[in-house]
């Protein structure tokens, strides 16, 4: 890892595990930006950051569907909070179908956090699931709530149809449910998330196909759609530009 670029990431707590996947925090601590790429992994992204240009912000990300490079710029400080989709309806009360592969600025005073918060990663995680905990519906949909442990369990695998008969919700309520509140289908967001349980496998240097894939063209062509690069190169993830891969090789 770059030690003028620094992350650490943590698992919530079993409370609001449905919601939240992750918390973490990152800091571009050079004088110069850092190029990262951004790859599509099933999750909405909450971003609270400031930099030495740039005041303190909040930015809601939507889901993303091909790679993205982009640049953080110099002395950033950021915490982020990786929600799950169940997090769309239930906490962030929101649909985030206009924002796929883009974002939006939200008020800076949203959940009360300030730029001084940002100094201290574990006071954001208390005061960030906090916050969680006193959004948490009374109830959810059991069959939404079902809906995508199967989706997280099968690592995407599980077709259409099975998903709606273990659910007992019909395939074509849950792509309209998928593209109202995440604004891509259930099959589009079940395939980001194969790609995603394969980073695990190339962060390790497995370089084939271990899950439902016709071959390994097949493989290497999904991997290059939404990564930008074949497996090889990506496994080589030089000078930390996939940070989600180098998060995983971290484990």
């Amino acid at each position: 890892m770059d030690n003028d670029f620094t992350y650490n990431f943590i698992e919530p707590d079993k409370e609001i595990a449905d919601f939240v996947e992750n918390l973490g925090t990152f800091q571009n601590l050079s004088d110069e930006a850092k190029e990262v790429v951004i790859i599509p992994d099933g999750r909405i992204d909450l971003f609270f950051s400031q930099s030495a240009s740039e005041p303190f912000h909040i930015t809601l990300l939507g889901l993303e569907t091909y790679p993205e490079q982009r640049y953080i710029a110099p002395h950033t400080t950021a915490f982020i909070i990786s929600f799950k989709p169940l997090a769309v309806e239930y906490i962030l009360n929101i649909s985030i179908a206009d924002l796929l592969n883009i974002g939006k600025e939200l008020s800076p005073d949203f959940w009360n956090f300030k730029a001084d918060d940002l100094k201290d990663f574990s006071c954001c995680c208390k005061k960030a699931i906090q916050k969680i905990k006193e959004l948490l519906p009374s109830k959810v949909d059991e069959r939404k709530r079902r809906l995508f442990g199967l989706i997280y369990a099968s690592k995407g695998e599980m077709s259409v149809q099975e998903l709606s008969e273990k659910t007992g919700w019909s395939s074509r309520q849950i792509n309209r449910y998928f593209t109202k509140q995440l604004g891509l289908s259930l099959k589009a967001y079940s395939t980001i998330l194969r790609f995603r349980k394969s980073l695990e496998h190339i962060a390790q240097g497995r370089l084939f196909p271990e899950l439902n894939y016709t071959d390994q063209n097949h493989f290497i062509k999904e991997v290059k759609k939404f990564s930008g690069v074949a497996p090889k190169e990506l496994s080589k993830n030089k000078n930390d530009r996939f940070v989600l891969l180098s998060v995983l090789k971290g484990k």
